[in-house]
Parts: structure tokens; C-alpha cells; sequence
């Protein structure tokens, strides 16, 4: 869970900056590099990559066109790409500094080979490697590169069909003979995908001082090696080689078993009898229908009404499969056949162990005279002068970009941060299909720096928020304090000065309404005066009238009270 709430907050993060449209960036070069190509314009071609004017050895001409052109990731991000299909592709560029071999191993230091490769168009046939020309006498030039140009180290991807590989090819001059012979590494994994996902992968080749290899796509490792033990034919031959003008005597026998000759075949042995007979016990299913034919005239069939059987002919209606045979149940009926027990083929006799064999034959071994033993073959590739690209494909529009070699994985590294790492990440978020969180997912999981990015991320602003703060304690709440013991604090007496001050501006208030409302107060007392004038007039004539009832009743009141 806590996974996904983190690639949620990358993601946003990542739409954030994208939001911002923060301006395309080349890759900057931080280290050594004999050679090292972002294709920062679209001049590259005729300044630094030149066309070839050669031909290949069956006459072919190199007519592939290329071109610099924007990535569909980002349109200011160019690349090299080769336009044509069926065509033949050759361009190289010359490098300012060669690659010395002998000077890497004294100095313990790698050489490294990396470039993006992306194939617009799914890969059907062909291959996009780079050939990293060797030092010849002559100058390398562009105009020449062609097939046969020597080249110290090819390395690439390569298809066609259900066939497909990373070449690392190395040119071994040896040193007994001079003859030149390539030496093929062992096969790679896990990369078929990149061929048809259209997306901009990552080819690195790691080759160490001590001879030692590793290859890499799209920064995971697919195969390793050592050039001692893991190139066919081997660097170093054998010291010893059969002898050619051994041959195998005459009398030697190579067979281990031959038939026994004292077997003979056994009487009852029947060498005719069939391997399969009729079922006898087998009968005819009851709904076999022996006299339908198994395909029959359409009765559906209508004449067409513009049929002429002069010029016609006489019609007929097609034919069509029988609707009551659709169980292979029509026609003659036969009794399927079964194995025969009685079969036993024809007769051989057994074999036996043969009393003159010889064992397997071998021709004798001989020292090997063009022997040698090259501990350190790394010393020993030939320099490279020049990166080429000479390729046959069926597939168009495949674009090269961010090409470098150098003398340390840390820097191919680095640049591949501040290129492909940025690239592969929009078109990993852009691609259709999962939702952008899962796709980030396993992103990450095939990428686990990018965490390292997100921690940063994520942690950074919460240690300058703690340390811009300072870090000091809350301070103590008083009112909780007062609520417990009544104690007045501030904010009462604040309260306190805040009422009578409502109070005053409440009866100010008042008394600027009854100066605003004069009129209002006289109507209102003479309405008073003239309701109590009436209420004492009605109280007026209630006692009149009782001291009439009193005067009547005197005599009995009186008596009442004497005899109270």
C-alpha cells in the first residue's frame, strides 16, 4: 500500500513538471570521452557523420537514406535515423582521439560503448550495431566505410525472424600468425522485447581491463563474460591439434555391437504376415446409410432466370455435401481394421558386444604451431579510430541517439541520467494500456534508482521544514490551565473590557434612537394619558355603583359583623 501512495505522489510530481514545460537539455559529458554525440542539431550530417559513396562487396550500393529528426517523446530531443527499408545503410564518424587499448590496461581503466537505439516501427529483419572502426595504415574515411571496413568491436541488436541477439563482436589480430579472425561472445537474454514496443532503449557494453565483459539493456544486465573463456573460437587455440596426416588404420574396428551369428530365425516365424487384419468381430452401425451418396445436388438450387440452356447448356444444380452424412456415415460400409497379434515383421538377429572393437578412433595429437597464449586480450584489441553504422533492413525509420564512449560506466552512467533515464520515463507514462501508476510501477521495478530519486523527494522537505522551525517545544496552552483552577487570565480580562465596552456602544446606541425619534415618544405618552383617563373613568362609575348596593344591604352587613 504504502507503495502505491508513493508512486502516486512520483506521479504527480512527474505531471507537475511536465505541467511547467521545463526546455529540453543535452546531456552534459562529466569525465573523459573519445567520442560522444546527443545530436544537438540538425547539422550533424555532413559535419560530424558522413555518408558513404562505397559500394558492398556484391556491388550493392549503400543508397539508405538518413536523416536527423526529433523523438516522438519530445520533438527538440534529435536522433539519427536510418529512413529506408530493403535499403542498404552506411555513415560513420571519424573520432578527434582514438581509443588505445594498451593505455586503458596500464591504467586498470574500462572501455564502454553505449547509444539509444529505437525502432519506430516494429523490427522484422535487420540489424542497428555499430561498427567501432580499427586503426588501419590508411586514414579512415567516411566516403570509403563500407562492409568490409575493419572494425575492432561491433556491438548491437540484430533480428530477423524468431532469430535475434546482441553482437559483440571482437576483431583478434594473432600475434604468432597476423591473421584477423572474429571472436564471437555467448549468446544474450531477456531483450527480444525492445524490438517491438517503440520505445527508446538503452545499449551499454562494459568491457574491463582484465577482460571481462558485461552487456546491458536498458541498464539491466543481460549477459557477462570473460573474453578468456566466453568467445567462439577462443582467443588463446589449443596448445595441442590433431595431426592431419594421421588417418585410421585399416584393420581398426569402430563398431561396439555387431549381430550375433550363431542366431537363426525361429521356425514359426512368419515374415508375411500383414501388421494390421479386419475386425471380424466388428458390425455395421445402424445408421449407416449405405446407399447415400456423400455429396448430392443442392436441393436449395434455383435455375437463374437468364439462363439459356441453348448457349448454356442444360443446368444443373451444384453440387453440395449430403446434410444426412455430416457423420461420415454414407456409402459401402467395411470393417475397420486392428493390429494383428500374429505380426512379427521381418526377422534380425540380436546384437551382440563385438570382440574386435578398437574403441572410438582419433588422430594423434601434435603441438600446435601457431600456439600462443595472450593472458591479457584487452591490451590486445586494435585501436578504434572511428563509430560507423552500416546495416541491411527491412524495417524504416530507426533513430540512433546519445552516442558516447568512454573509459568509465560512472560517466555512460551520467549521461544516461540527464538522457535516456528522462526519456524512458515520458514514454513509459505515455504508453497506452495500464493506468500511469501501474506503468510507474513496474518502471520502478525494473528501475530501483528512481526510489533513491523519490526519498529525496520526499524526505528533503521535511528536514528543512524541521530545521527552519528550529525545533523548539510548542508552548504551553494557559487556557486549559484557567479552565481548571479559575484563574483569570488575559483573555478574560480582554473579554471582560470587551463587554462594557459593548454595553456603552449598546446604550449609545439607544439614546441616538430616542433623540432620532421625538414624535414617536410624544404620540405615544398622550395615547398612555388618554387610556388611563378612560381606565380611571370606568373605575369611577364601578364605585358609585358599589356604595348604591352597600347602602341597601347596610342593615344585614351590620349584623353579620356584630355576630362576628
Amino acid at each position: 500500500m504504502f507503495t502505491k501512495v508513493v508512486a502516486v505522489l512520483l506521479f504527480v510530481a512527474v505531471l507537475s513538471q511536465e505541467a511547467e514545460e521545463e526546455p529540453f537539455k543535452l546531456p552534459s559529458l562529466k569525465g573523459n570521452a573519445f567520442f560522444a554525440d546527443p545530436f544537438a542539431n540538425f547539422e550533424g550530417i555532413g559535419s560530424i557523420w558522413g555518408l558513404s559513396s562505397s559500394s558492398k562487396g556484391d556491388g550493392s550500393k549503400f543508397d539508405g537514406r538518413w536523416a536527423i529528426e526529433g523523438n516522438s517523446a519530445n520533438l527538440k530531443d534529435l536522433g539519427l535515423v536510418a529512413k529506408d527499408k530493403a535499403k542498404h545503410h552506411a555513415i560513420s564518424a571519424k573520432m578527434n582521439k582514438k581509443v588505445d587499448f594498451t593505455e586503458l590496461h596500464d591504467s586498470q581503466k574500462q572501455f564502454v560503448v553505449q547509444y539509444e537505439v529505437k525502432y519506430q516501427d516494429t523490427m522484422e529483419c535487420g540489424g542497428s550495431y555499430l561498427k567501432l572502426a580499427a586503426e588501419v595504415d590508411e586514414e579512415f574515411s567516411s566516403d570509403t566505410f563500407n562492409d568490409k571496413t575493419l572494425y575492432s568491436i561491433m556491438f548491437g541488436p540484430d533480428k530477423c525472424g524468431l532469430e535475434s541477439r546482441i553482437h559483440f563482436i571482437v576483431n583478434y589480430k594473432n600475434p604468432v600468425t597476423g591473421a584477423v579472425e572474429e571472436k564471437h561472445a555467448k549468446a544474450s537474454s531477456d531483450f527480444k522485447e525492445i524490438f517491438g514496443d517503440n520505445k527508446s532503449h538503452l545499449l551499454t557494453l562494459v568491457v574491463d581491463f582484465d577482460g571481462s565483459f558485461e552487456i546491458f539493456v536498458d541498464q539491466n544486465s543481460v549477459n557477462k563474460g570473460s573474453m578468456l573463456t566466453d568467445m567462439t573460437p577462443a582467443i588463446n587455440p589449443p596448445s595441442e591439434i590433431d595431426d592431419p596426416s594421421d588417418s585410421k588404420p585399416s584393420d581398426w574396428d569402430d563398431k561396439e555391437k555387431i549381430p550375433d551369428p550363431m542366431a537363426t530365425k525361429p521356425e514359426d516365424w512368419d515374415e508375411d504376415a500383414p501388421k494390421f487384419i479386419e475386425d471380424e468381430e466388428a458390425t455395421m452401425p445402424d445408421n449407416w446409410l449405405e446407399d447415400e451418396l456423400e455429396q448430392v445436388p443442392d436441393p436449395d438450387a434455383v435455375k437463374p432466370e437468364d439462363w439459356d440452356d441453348e448457349e448454356d447448356g442444360e443446368w444443373e444444380a451444384p453440387i453440395v455435401e449430403n446434410p444426412k452424412c455430416e457423420a461420415g456415415n454414407c456409402g459401402p460400409w467395411t470393417r475397420p481394421q486392428k493390429p494383428n497379434p500374429e505380426y512379427k515383421g521381418s526377422w534380425a538377429p540380436p546384437l551382440i558386444d563385438n570382440p574386435n572393437y578398437s574403441g572410438v578412433w582419433s588422430p594423434k595429437k601434435i603441438a600446435n604451431p601457431d600456439y600462443y597464449e595472450d593472458k591479457t586480450p584487452f591490451a590486445s584489441l586494435m585501436p578504434i579510430t572511428a563509430v560507423g553504422i552500416e546495416m541491411w533492413t527491412m524495417t524504416k525509420d530507426i533513430m540512433f541517439d546519445n552516442i558516447i564512449l568512454t573509459d568509465s560506466k560512472s560517466v555512460a552512467d551520467e549521461w544516461a541520467g540527464e538522457s535516456w533515464n528522462k526519456k524512458a520515463l515520458i514514454e513509459k507514462l505515455a504508453a497506452p494500456g495500464d493506468s500511469p501508476i501501474d506503468q510507474f510501477l513496474v518502471f520502478a521495478g525494473e528501475n530501483p534508482w528512481i526510489w533513491v530519486l523519490l526519498a529525496a523527494a520526499v524526505i528533503l522537505p521535511v528536514v528543512l521544514y524541521f530545521y527552519c522551525s528550529g525545533g523548539s517545544p510548542a508552548p504551553a496552552d494557559d487556557g486549559a490551565e484557567a479552565k481548571k483552577t479559575d484563574k483569570v487570565t488575559p483573555d478574560d480580562e480582554e473579554k471582560e473590557d470587551e463587554g462594557e465596552e459593548e454595553e456603552k456602544e449598546a446604550s449609545g446606541e439607544q439614546k441616538e434612537e430616542e433623540e432620532d425619534m421625538p414624535e414617536l415618544e410624544e404620540t405615544e405618552k398622550e395615547a398612555e394619558e388618554e387610556a388611563a383617563e378612560e381606565e380611571e373613568a370606568e373605575e369611577e362609575e364601578a364605585a358609585e355603583e358599589e356604595v348604591a348596593e352597600e347602602k341597601e344591604e347596610a342593615p344585614v352587613k351590620r349584623r353579620t359583623r356584630k355576630a362576628d
